[in-house]
């Protein structure tokens, strides 16, 4: 399989904690709108949701500082047509959703929402390397063995 790694996109230098099992089991967030607008309730559907491990909670805290939340992007490219990029980020737009767990914020754009919604954003250690993933998404069909990539249902 090909190798693609997605290390956070910044400058300072992630401190690498002990080691630790994982735990897979999430709750839904609570999503907000960053507009002004009157939007769908939370309990709508069509508005989406992720979902966030205890392990993904517990590195976010260790390593955001501040206002900084994660910021989930779905973009073009990638082995397989789409791919997840992570990053740390402070500046909220007014197309992002906020989704908040235990005290870590994970922000994820509209249109990025409609490729993740239904899965879980996990923080997984490896001997090679460590790394937020998106695992068990329903709106993708297949991924690369990175981890990273993804192609969509149609």
């Amino acid at each position: 399989g090909s190798w693609c790694p997605a290390p956070l996109r910044r400058g300072r230098a992630l401190p690498r904690p002990p080691p630790r099992p994982a735990c897979a089991v999430g709750r839904p967030l609570r999503w907000a709108s960053s507009s002004s607008q009157p939007g769908p309730t939370e309990s709508d559907p069509s508005e989406g949701q992720v979902f966030l491990s205890e392990s993904c909670v517990k590195r976010l805290l260790e390593i955001t500082e501040g206002s900084e939340f994660l910021r989930l992007q779905v973009e073009g490219g990638g082995c397989s047509g789409f791919q997840y990029k992570f990053s740390l980020d402070t500046v909220v737009n007014p197309d992002d959703r906020q989704g908040q767990r235990g005290g870590a914020r994970v922000v994820v754009d509209v249109d990025s929402l409609a490729f993740v919604k239904g899965s879980m954003v996990d923080f997984s250690q490896e001997l090679i390397r460590s790394s937020f993933q998106v695992v068990s998404n329903p709106q993708a069909e297949k991924g690369c063995s990175c981890g990273t990539s993804f192609s969509v249902k149609f």
